[in-house]
Order: structure tokens, then C-alpha cells, then sequence
């Protein structure tokens, strides 16, 4: 059935108008890829968020509602 549409419309032959465009078509890709960069630089932003406070070991503290499983001997 597409296969006979396919054929139909070829055969046809007609020049089917494009829809007008409101900017060249190059504009688009450059706002596209504009934002894209924004998006990324707003990622890489975030990527230093750990380093802000020095690392501190969390202590097992047996009276906690869910203990951890794999303290690896620091609680009881």
C-alpha cells in the first residue's frame, strides 16, 4: 500500500510548494547551536559544585532509623 502511494506521487510529478520560512536556513542551525553552547556552558557551571567543602568521612552511628549494611566494621 505505501509502496503504491510512493509509486503514485512519483509518477505524478507535481512541484509541491515548500512552506515559507521566516530566516534563512542556515539562522536556524546558528540559534540552535547558539543555545546548545549556552545549555553546556550552564552544565559546566555545576561541575565544581563538590569541591566547595573539604571531603569528611561519615561515621556509622548504630542508632540510625535504616543503618547502613556495608559500614565495614565502624558501627556495632
Amino acid at each position: 500500500m505505501l509502496f503504491q502511494q510512493i509509486a503514485t506521487t512519483i509518477a505524478e510529478g507535481e512541484e509541491h510548494e515548500l512552506a515559507p520560512l521566516w530566516a534563512e536556513p542556515w539562522v536556524f542551525g546558528v540559534v540552535i547551536f547558539a543555545v546548545l553552547l549556552v545549555l553546556m556552558f550552564i552544565t559546566l557551571s555545576y561541575s565544581n559544585l563538590g569541591n566547595r567543602h573539604v571531603a569528611t568521612e561519615e561515621h556509622a552511628d548504630p542508632h540510625r532509623q535504616h543503618p547502613n549494611k556495608h559500614d565495614h566494621g565502624q558501627g556495632h
